[in-house]
């Protein structure tokens, strides 16, 4: 019967060993559970926390780089508009240039053609008059004085005139 003896069961002991088992089991629960949950209740409040931080400074980091790709635009369109309002003041400007510049050469080529045409009239009456006088001493050598200067200033004067109006 010796082997029955470790084979048997003792209820007391089964009793006694529960009572041990929900003795440790609440003083588990109480001395460590709980502080433990507590614990990471409040790493994980911690951490909703700082994960919270975060999708506000992304919000705020989106915000601000939208508001400054729209400034960018703004001052990409303000650049685009100061360049086509400096291609266009730079085109008046030539034009106006230009303008002055055809004016002036147009004066001076008017003023270079009444030059040379007041020369060429100056010109043409000063070899007309030495052509009277040189005219008048040779008649009046040839002639010897048969018709007097004033006739004779008459006749060259329009042989002179014929030449000129055949021209």
């Amino acid at each position: 019967m010796n082997t029955l003896d470790i084979i048997s069961v003792n209820i007391w002991q089964i009793i006694i060993s529960l009572c041990n088992l929900t003795i440790l089991f609440l003083m588990f629960k109480r001395f460590l559970f709980k502080p433990v949950k507590k614990m990471i209740a409040d790493r994980e409040a911690l951490a909703q926390k700082k994960l919270d931080e975060a999708r506000d400074e992304m919000q705020k980091a989106s915000d601000e780089r939208l508001k400054w790709e729209s400034r960018m635009l703004q001052a990409e369109e303000e650049a685009g508009d100061i360049v086509k309002k400096a291609t266009i003041k730079a085109d008046k400007q030539s034009k106006i240039i230009i303008k002055t510049a055809k004016e002036r050469a147009d004066s001076i080529v008017d003023q270079a053609r009444f030059e040379a045409e007041l020369e060429y009239k100056n010109s043409a009456s000063e070899m007309k008059h030495e052509i009277i006088d040189l005219s008048s001493m040779l008649a009046g050598k040839m002639l010897n004085r048969e018709i007097n200067e004033e006739d004779h200033k008459e006749l060259i004067n329009d042989f002179i005139d014929q030449i000129g109006q055949n021209r």
